[in-house]
């Protein structure tokens, strides 16, 4: 039967697709998508400004303590030195004294105000380090509300992206990749924003300062441990390179998983019907099993990194212990002013053991950032142009002017060179084989594709020249697929007229034969229809559909085969409401059955994609070999079918 989306060469398409996206995602660490990315927080800045401040006001709290430690060790220092040399004899507490560079005022006083100094060091620590905790709670609040404020901005962009583009675009990526990007490939970024982008801002302010503060103290051992830090940076640099690329993988493999099970859901019944659960279970579990394969690269490649940052901290703490203790021995360096060092020292080494889970989020993050941007930067085939206008009130002529079609990517065309006028009130019904290009045809007349060569025009207006949502609500479809959405009846039968009365909607439902089996139900129109309308049989889909096209009250009606899912009686009585409400309207009737178009002012005959034939039923007999071929063939079928029922 007819399909609204082209199916042929789908799979081709999407797999090249795939690869090139594949093949796109090799950008460096932080790529420009990533860059872009970050710049979302110009649209958070409130938040993200009180995040950055308290973490600059947690990172100075931070860096005082080590001074505050210097400063305790060297009161105990002084305070045991001083009580030591007052215990001595009078006369030897002189010299001992001299010796220590000391007076022997100084010393009591040492003695005197060690505890003090001690008690005082202690709690200015704790008044830091609560100062540091409430600092480090808002700024990890912020961030966190900052990173979904930009998770919340690119989703509802990425949706309305996607609502926007085209048919083309759709045929051409799968839902599952679709929805992994807006869902999965924006909690990478969200996650980077939130942690990552943090953690560096963090690790890159704590490192600086820590690096001026050891040099302003003690230039010599600081120039010692410096070479280390390039190591380090190499490391993750090259560890940065290897493992985006990885990530890219990863996501592609995520997505391939998530299109499995997308379909599997949506096509359940027919997974049962056919007994292919096995089938199914098989074809998930070896996307699920490239999927892991993959996420073990990326183990096996930060599984090696972590340790290797650890050797490099050893080699750093090696250092320092060396050179630090040549100098306590040549007296240049003492006990507090050491220990205050090593303190630093952590801070140095701490946010460089960091930047490996940052590498991490990082390499996620810009993977995921070029993915996201790829749909936000797509172009729709099918745009208002600059000069668009909005379509007035129209009267319904449809003209086709030797209209040429081609789907993307393909270079054979699906229509060639056809022409028809349908005029206002007129039925057209279109006829012939699957692909002969009648889903087609119908696709033109409201723009979801645009012609490859010639013109579709209304009332003699190109439709390219008009803009889409004012020419689209002048046009009531019902596809030969029913797609309803969760909700009740009467938020179905209302979609494309929300503010419709109650009253409206049973018009609607009355005239496609909808309104007795909606109030047999204990809700009536408050019914719920269930996910895809499952509580409800096709017919009963099918009539909703008619009524929701029915209640815009379009002059120009498209019809594709809406009769296809309902028993006889109810196609008559279908048929019946459908004859009234095409008078006066400009209606597009896709059959199968030519009983459902002998009234039709037109009928159109296709195959390959151009018209072959075309005229009244009468006209038609008498003049198409084609169209009495078929006519025949269903008379023969129908005949059948009544000496069936009436044995």
């Amino acid at each position: 039967m007819n399909q609204f989306i082209l199916q042929k060469g789908k799979s081709t398409v999407r797999t090249q697709a795939i690869s090139g996206q594949a093949k796109r995602g090799r950008p460096s660490l932080i790529n420009r998508s990533l860059l872009r990315a970050i710049g979302y927080l110009g649209k958070q800045r409130r938040t993200a400004l009180i995040a950055y401040g308290a973490l600059v006001i947690a990172t100075l709290a931070q860096l005082a303590v080590p001074q505050l430690v210097q400063n305790i060790i060297e009161a105990i220092t002084r305070g045991v030195t001083a009580k030591a040399i007052l215990n001595l004899p009078e006369i030897g507490q002189a010299l001992a004294a001299a010796a220590a560079g000391r007076s022997l005022e100084e010393l009591r006083a040492d003695r005197l105000n060690a505890e003090t100094i001690m008690l005082s060091a202690a709690l200015i620590i704790v008044a830091f380090a609560v100062m540091r905790g409430a600092f480090s709670f808002l700024q990890a609040y912020m961030a966190e509300k900052t990173s979904q404020g930009i998770a919340f901005d690119l989703r509802n962009e990425i949706y309305a992206k996607i609502q926007r583009l085209s048919f083309s675009y759709h045929d051409r990526n799968q839902t599952g990749q679709l929805i992994t990007r807006a869902v999965d490939d924006v909690e990478k970024l969200r996650l980077f924003i939130a942690q990552g982008l943090v953690l560096a801002a963090q690790a890159f302010l704590l490192l600086g300062a820590t690096l001026i503060i050891l040099l302003l103290t003690n230039w010599r051992l600081t120039l010692a441990v410096l070479p280390v830090l390039p190591i380090a940076l190499i490391l993750f640099m090259i560890f940065g390179v290897i493992s985006q690329p990885l990530f890219v993988q990863v996501q592609a493999r995520l997505s391939k998983v998530n299109t499995i099970l997308q379909e599997n859901l949506a096509g359940i019944k027919v997974v049962k019907a056919f007994v292919r659960e096995r089938y199914e279970q098989q074809r998930f579990g070896e996307a699920a099993h490239d999927l892991l394969a993959w996420q073990l690269r990326v183990g096996r490649t930060f599984s090696f990194l972590f340790p290797l940052v650890f050797v490099v901290a050893q080699l750093g703490q090696a250092v320092v212990l060396y050179f630090g203790g040549s100098q306590i021995i040549g007296g240049t360096l003492n006990l507090g002013e050491y220990q205050s060092f090593s303190l630093y020292l952590i801070y140095v080494f701490f946010p460089v053991g960091q930047l490996g889970f940052i590498v991490s989020l990082m390499a996620q993050a810009s993977a995921s950032a070029a993915r996201i941007f790829e749909i936000l930067d797509a172009k729709s085939e099918v745009t208002n142009a600059p000069d668009a206008v909005p379509l007035g009130e129209i009267k319904g002529r449809v003209e086709f002017r030797n209209v040429t079609f081609r789907y993307f990517g393909s270079s054979a065309p699906v229509l060639s060179d056809v022409s028809f006028v349908a005029e206002p009130g007129q039925t057209i019904a279109l006829l012939g084989a699957t692909g002969s290009g009648k889903t087609t045809i119908i696709n033109l007349i409201p723009r979801f594709y645009d012609v490859s060569e010639g013109a579709v025009l209304i009332d003699g207006i190109d439709v390219r020249k008009v803009t889409l949502e004012s020419l689209r609500s002048q046009i009531g479809i019902v596809l030969q697929e029913t797609t309803l959405f969760s909700g009740t009846i009467r938020d179905n039968i209302a979609y494309g007229k929300p503010e419709a009365s109650l009253e409206e909607v049973i018009a609607a439902a009355k005239a496609a034969s909808a309104h007795d089996f909606i109030m047999s139900f204990p809700q009536g129109y408050d019914t719920p229809v269930g996910e895809r309308g499952a509580t409800l049989s096709g017919g009963q889909k099918q009539r909703i559909a008619i009524a929701r096209a029915l209640l815009l009250n379009p002059r120009i009606l498209i019809l594709d085969d809406s009769t296809s899912s309902v028993d006889l009686v109810t196609e008559y009585q279908i048929q019946k409401a459908l004859d009234q409400l095409m008078k006066g309207r400009t209606s597009f009737v896709i059959a199968q059955r030519i009983s459902t178009v002998l009234n039709a002012d037109q009928i159109l005959v296709l195959d390959k994609g151009r018209i072959v034939a075309r005229g009244t039923h009468e006209e038609l007999l008498e003049t198409s070999e084609i169209y009495a071929e078929i006519y025949s063939s269903q008379l023969v079928g129908d005949a059948e079918i009544d000496q069936h029922v009436a044995a």
